[in-house]
Order: structure tokens, then C-alpha cells, then sequence
């Protein structure tokens, strides 16, 4: 399917909707939007995989990334795309208009059509990013091609509502181990049941009162949260183990080393396991061209920056050293949804501020 790039923004992300690319079957959809970027006469087009990064090389004194995803969670009956109403108050429905093909089309449409930005641009779309960090596209070219992301300030866009949201928090999983000892249920007696000896885990997380944290003048609220619990191998027998896995969020003031602190100083007496980890990212609003981003948002929008409750892949450029914010159309609440659906409004708007803020 060959993509128009300068045509109308909801044309242009329903293109993209309607190319299915489940994690792991990117290959249609990048091979259409390299196809459609190698003909964008400014742009240095490359491609490592399913992931693509087009380049403006003007020699200006500043460089910025943005950066989308390719991929979306599995399709639920929700393709193809579907327009509701009309105008900006018009709805585009369907799997990925949110998360996040209506953010890949706002930068298409602006690689396109920005050809003299007062900073380079690159321009980076990429792979499985549904999925575990492993397989991670973004993370991929950080491994193998880091000259490809040098930048002063990046933008992911991940949906936002068309607002700016600073950073990330991290995130960490853990597994609680609580021992016991097997017997027959008959004679439970003999036992020691671990699902049982598991309520002061259970409890300890219910009378929790997660912190909040201002970063950099952006307010982050963290959790900390059972999301699975395991024992027992029949019908008739006390269960010897007992497993909770907790999931935490943590504010990007900390480490992620102090985060295992806090978990295991929280569960003192108890094994625990970490089985994930990845770090937040600070706002980088302090960075100045990250700030005139947001001041431009701001000025189209009315709307200030808010910190970013979930982990993004911002992330990963703040490990390289590079501030970032997340910025996109449609409601994060709605990504992943059977009802995903991203306002038009959302998408003209986002192309309108990213393209300001290139030129300015």
C-alpha cells in the first residue's frame, strides 16, 4: 500500500491502521513507510530490521529525535478503521489509532513536510515495542546503531491527549516467596499451608500508601501492587509454596537499585526475586529545547506539561543521556481497548505543534 504523506492527517493514520502489524509482523508497514520516506527528497532514509530512521542533515546546532512504534497489540475484531462523526469532534476507531499509529502518522506527516527545521531531525520509527524489553526495536538500535539516536532532546509519541508528559516513572516486578510444607488435606495438620502464610504479604500490601514525588515541578505517584498469585498443586494437598508477584512503580528521583531496596526492605524475611526492572526518566523539561516544546504546546493547547505515570520508552533515551517527553494523539486510557478511538481534533492538533516548534 503506497502512503500519501502530504494528504490529510486522518487519511494518512487510517492508511496506516488498515496495514495489520501485530508485534513481530512489522514488516508490511515498514516496508511502506521506507518506501514512502526514500521519496521525501530531504530525508537520509536507513533501515536495521522492521525499524526505520530517516534524517534531515542541515548541519543546524541542535539535533532532536522522535520517535514512534510500529506495532500494536493483537487485533480484536477493531479493523479496519472506522470514522464517527465529523470535523475535529469526529472519532477515528479502530486497533492502533491510540497506540500508536495516529502518533506515527503525525510524524510521517511532518518528516514530509518539514524540510527546512531550525534543528535536524531524525526521525525513528520501530518494532516491537508490545512486548518484552528483549525483543524492543528502539532498544535494538540503541544496541547496534547509537550514532543513529545522538541528539540533544527527543519526543516519543506515545498517546498524551496531545499534551506534554514529562519523563516516566520506572517499573519493577518481584516475586514474594512464602515457604510451606506439603501433606494431604486430610491431615492438614502435618502441613504448613503457604497460601495461608501468605496473608501477612497480602496484608502488608493492602495497608500500603505509595508516595508521590515532584521531579523537576512534575507530580509522579507511585504503586505498589500484588498482579499474580500462584500455589498449589492439587485438590488434596496443602500447598508448600506460595508465590505473589508485585508489581512497583517508582518516581523517577529513584534509582532502580533503591527500588529493589524498597521492595525487599518491605518484604524483609521473605525471598524475593526480582524478575524485572527497568528505570524512569526525569521530565527534561529543564532542557531548553525540550522546554520551548512545551511552551508551544502550551501556547496552542492551554494545556501544561503532566508527568507520565506509565513507563514509555523515554526512557531509554534518558539512559543515553538524552531528555525526553512523550507527546501524542488519542487517550492513553484507551490504548490496548477493543474500543481504542483517537479524536481528530488530537492528530491536527499534534501536527500543528510538532511542525511550530520544528520551524520556530
Amino acid at each position: 500500500m503506497a502512503l500519501d504523506l502530504t494528504g490529510d492527517i486522518v487519511d494518512l493514520t487510517r492508511a496506516l491502521c488498515d496495514i495489520p502489524s501485530v508485534s513481530g509482523d512489522e514488516r508490511a508497514i515498514a516496508d511502506a513507510v521506507e518506501t514512502a520516506l526514500r521519496g521525501v527528497p530531504h530525508l537520509r532514509v536507513l533501515r536495521d530490521g522492521d525499524a526505520v530512521v530517516a534524517r534531515t542533515e542541515l548541519g543546524r546546532r541542535e539535533r532532536v529525535v522522535v520517535a514512534g512504534h510500529l506495532d500494536t497489540v493483537p487485533i480484536a475484531d477493531n479493523l479496519p478503521t472506522r470514522l464517527v462523526g465529523s470535523g475535529d469532534d469526529a472519532e477515528l476507531w479502530g486497533r492502533g489509532t491510540v497506540d500508536m499509529k495516529g502518533g506515527v502518522a503525525v510524524q510521517l506527516a511532518c518528516a514530509a513536510t518539514v524540510a527546512e527545521p531550525t534543528r535536524d531531525v531524525t526521525w525513528v520509527f520501530y518494532d516491537n515495542e508490545e512486548v518484552e524489553g528483549s525483543r524492543n526495536g528502539l532498544g535494538r538500535l540503541v544496541r547496534e546503531h547509537p550514532e543513529w539516536l545522538t541528539a540533544d532532546v527527543a519526543v516519543l509519541c506515545e498517546p498524551t491527549s496531545a499534551a506534554i508528559e514529562g519523563g516516566c516513572n520506572g517499573t519493577l516486578r518481584a516475586e514474594v516467596r512464602v515457604p510451606g510444607r506439603a501433606a494431604h488435606s486430610a491431615r492438614a495438620w502435618r502441613g504448613v499451608n503457604a497460601i495461608h502464610g501468605a496473608a501477612p504479604v497480602l496484608a502488608t500490601l493492602a495497608a500500603y500508601r505509595p508516595r508521590e514525588a515532584v521531579v523537576d515541578g512534575l507530580r509522579y505517584r507511585e504503586g505498589m501492587n500484588a498482579v499474580g498469585i500462584r500455589g498449589g498443586i492439587a485438590g488434596n494437598v496443602v500447598p508448600d509454596e506460595c508465590v505473589v508477584t508485585v508489581n512497583h512503580r517508582f518516581a523517577p528521583d529513584r534509582t532502580p537499585e533503591q527500588a529493589v531496596a524498597h521492595v525487599r526492605e518491605l518484604f524483609d524475611g521473605h525471598e524475593v526475586t526480582v524478575v524485572d526492572l527497568a528505570p524512569g526518566a526525569r521530565p527534561g523539561l529543564d532542557h531548553p529545547a525540550a522546554a520551548g516544546f512545551a511552551d508551544a504546546v502550551r501556547r496552542l493547547t492551554g494545556r501544561p506539561p503532566a508527568a507520565k505515570e506509565g513507563w514509555t520508552d523515554v526512557a531509554r533515551f534518558s539512559e543515553l543521556g538524552v531528555p525526553a517527553v512523550n507527546f501524542g494523539p488519542g487517550d492513553p486510557a484507551l490504548a490496548h481497548a477493543d474500543d481504542e478511538r483517537c479524536p481528530v481534533g488530537d492528530l491536527r492538533t499534534c501536527v500543528d505543534a510538532l511542525r511550530t516548534w520544528l520551524c520556530s
